[in-house]
């Protein structure tokens, strides 16, 4: 009898533990289950967003202000001063021209270490601009410590035309004419995110007649006039946007049918020549041309800006 009792016992003691065994693992494998579960879920996951941030633009309008107010704000204070003191400078009006332009090399070097302060370099045309409004604005500081030696030597008008000649104001001429070009075609980059008929680059055919011009988007047409002013080496204290406001007026008023002319390079020559550009003319022009034009939200477009 006892006999039989410890072998049931046996054997539902063997039972008991076969059982808690298979319970234990049973256990663990549904861990090991939904750990493979989570795992797969969180790498799915992790690839998606990986590729949702692989399609996002770099020219998103926030880039674009980001850009206007840490890099493009500091050089166009620069660039004002600049062409204030070399007005003075043509009308003879200023007799501490060592000082101007020793205050100009100092403001030159502060504006280049505003401009570092970000990194724009995630979008590859700002980052581009960024690098040149830098290099112009250290380009600038040489060529004002050059005029301000030159300055006590030479007359006036002497100075001006030595400044005008020399290699790095030419070049800082040149870095700040490409990196405008830069940034306004990051903006046909944004636009082109924004309206799907709008490329996001635009070359000008040798000669861009009339008739095609005003088919031509304003963020199209501010970028060929970035890129013409830099064809022509011409540095100007109005935007592309004003120089692209007076060749719709031009256009528009009928005059290129009485001068017979047909091509934008000859509107735009005959406006540079003629100085018939000032900073302020697509303000004015806003609301009669590109009243439902897209454009993106900086304060050179919404406002009266220098």
């Amino acid at each position: 009898m006892e006999k039989r009792l410890t072998a049931s016992a046996m054997l539902f003691s063997i039972g008991f533990v076969f059982m808690l065994v298979c319970a234990v693992g049973a256990f663990f494998y549904g861990i090991q289950i939904g750990s493979e579960k989570t795992e797969a879920k969180y790498e799915k996951d992790e690839l998606v967003a990986k590729n949702a941030a692989s399609t996002v633009s770099p020219y998103q309008q926030q880039d674009l202000v980001s850009f206007y107010h840490t890099v493009f704000l500091p050089y166009r204070e620069f660039q004002n001063e600049w062409f204030a003191a070399m007005n003075k400078l043509s009308q003879g009006k200023t007799n501490e021209a060592t000082s101007m332009f020793k205050d100009l090399a100092s403001l030159a070097d502060e504006k280049a270490k505003d401009a570092s302060s970000v990194d724009m370099q995630r979008s590859p045309l700002l980052g581009q601009a960024q690098v040149s409004y830098i290099r112009s604005l250290k380009l600038f500081k040489d060529a004002s410590t050059k005029a301000a030696t030159s300055s006590k030597t030479l007359t006036f008008n002497e100075l001006k035309k030595d400044i005008e000649q020399e290699k790095n104001y030419l070049s800082a001429s040149q870095f700040a004419l490409s990196a405008q070009q830069s940034y306004y075609a990051a903006m046909l980059k944004w636009a082109a995110t924004v309206d799907l008929d709008i490329p996001a680059d635009y070359k000008s055919p040798s000669l861009l007649q009339l008739t095609q011009w005003k088919d031509l988007t304003i963020t199209i047409k501010n970028k060929l006039m970035a890129d013409q002013l830099m064809t022509r080496k011409k540095l100007t204290n109005y935007y592309p946007q004003d120089l692209t406001s007076r060749v719709d007026e031009f256009i528009d008023s009928g005059q290129p049918a009485k001068m017979k002319v047909h091509t934008v390079s000859a509107v735009v020559d005959l406006l540079i020549n003629t100085e018939a550009v000032r900073t302020g003319d697509f303000t004015e022009s806003k609301l009669r041309f590109y009243q439902q034009e897209l454009l993106p939200q900086l304060p050179f477009f919404t406002s009266d800006t220098n």
